[in-house]
């Protein structure tokens, strides 16, 4: 084994700021890499990072955080989380929860997140008033995916507040080198959000109305099989979290991303067409999920390193949206890219199952972004979350004119 720590720290300020340029000295070295500081191995390339996501004998096997008495209700929400299942348990789960991801019924809901989207933008506008800079995160990058998600599980409208923060704690726990104050919040957190999902869930089998949770407490396979109670519990959870941290970060991220080429903002305004693609290509160029993990179950041989069974190997997702051997030109962002195999929805088995609401999210804001206003800029430096995992900004400052 050699150590990678010298090619990659995470924890140095400079990486967290712009990982791309060490995964390129990184990737330049050897596909797969041993690092001794976080006791895995880490495939750079996009081949090596497909193989480890869809390769069978590396699993997302679930260990409880230990000791687990201090972790309960963070151990509860993964321990039944589809996230971190295979199969034949991820199939069940799957299958039960899929019919309310269909194409179909995502698309039904286009015109209602486009009216939210639409209304956020207005307000950021209004409150912008073409010279003072406001934050586009906290302004709607942050409260149209929890909005949406809450909207399709039936939360009332007095407790959406409690969502973000819970979902923020959380998955602060997903980063390397947390603190105990850390762990203490996202605990206390995952407590909260699960108490109040099974009151939510009690209600609903009392009340069964026209939401997800209705769905899921109703819901059965072709074998007559149903969702448990944790199982319901850990699944909208784990919607809230994934599906608005995404959305979250790729709005960011890539609204960031367009002010820094404003030929390429400037080219999309002209082309209306290109928002599908522009969407695909602000999630490749800077994805909001850096790193995601599976556990060998047998000895697995890749790019010509043996990683031994019970071992960690984790993708390093943005490193394999740079790889110029799969992306023309990686590091120029083109909103008409085409030809475009990102992995940041992931691949196998565990492909995100929001993907599709996520991308009627994202068309959604950048639209109403696009059509609501004649001129963006950039009105002060962004502050970016100080964590690597979970790539996102706490502040993006923009002046907004119609």
């Amino acid at each position: 084994m050699t150590s990678t720590a010298p090619l990659l720290d995470l924890t140095d300020p400079a990486v967290v700021a712009d990982p791309y340029p060490a995964f390129a000295r990184a990737r330049a070295h050897a596909p797969v890499q041993w690092h001794e500081g976080l006791g895995l191995w880490l495939a750079f390339t996009h081949a090596e990072c497909n193989a480890v996501l869809r390769d069978r004998r590396l699993g997302r096997i679930w260990r409880d955080k230990e000791p687990a008495e201090r972790f309960a209700d963070f151990n509860l929400i993964h321990r039944n989380a589809i996230l971190e299942m295979e199969p034949p348990s991820h199939a069940r789960l799957r299958r039960l929860i899929s019919t309310a991801f269909a194409r179909g019924h995502v698309e039904r809901l286009r015109p209602w997140v486009e009216q939210l989207a639409g209304r956020l933008v207005d307000e950021l506008v209004e409150r912008s008033g073409g010279s003072e800079p406001v934050d586009v995160l906290s302004g709607m990058a942050e409260q149209l995916p929890v909005d949406v998600i809450a909207e399709l599980l039936g939360v009332p409208q007095v407790d959406r507040p409690l969502l973000r923060p819970w979902s923020n704690a959380i998955v602060k726990m997903y980063e390397y080198g947390r603190t105990t104050a850390v762990e203490e919040a996202a605990e206390r957190a995952a407590g909260e959000f699960v108490a109040y999902l099974r009151e939510l869930a009690a209600d609903r089998r009392r009340h069964l109305g026209d939401d997800l949770v209705s769905h899921l407490v109703t819901v059965r396979d072709t074998e007559g099989d149903r969702l448990t109670e944790d199982e319901l519990v850990t699944t909208c959870i784990l919607l809230l979290n994934a599906g608005h941290e995404a959305t979250v970060n790729v709005t960011g991220n890539g609204l960031l991303a367009l002010l820094r080429h404003p030929d390429q903002l400037a080219r999309l305004r002209a082309d209306r067409a290109l928002l599908p693609t522009a969407i695909e290509e602000l999630m490749r160029f800077d994805s909001p999920l850096q790193l995601f993990e599976r556990t060998a179950t047998e000895d697995v041989g890749i790019a010509g390193v043996t990683v031994p069974r019970g071992q960690k190997i984790a993708a390093l997702l943005g490193a394999a949206n740079h790889d110029p051997a799969v992306f023309a030109d990686p590091e120029t962002l083109d909103v008409g890219r085409t030809d475009n195999p990102h992995i940041s929805f992931g691949a196998g088995v565990h492909f995100c199952i929001g993907a599709p609401l996520a991308r009627v999210e994202l068309q959604a804001s950048f639209g109403a972004l696009l059509d609501r206003t004649a001129r963006l800029e950039l009105g002060g430096e962004p502050v970016r979350r100080p964590e690597f995992v979970i790539r996102g900004l706490a502040e993006l400052p923009v002046v907004l004119r119609r």
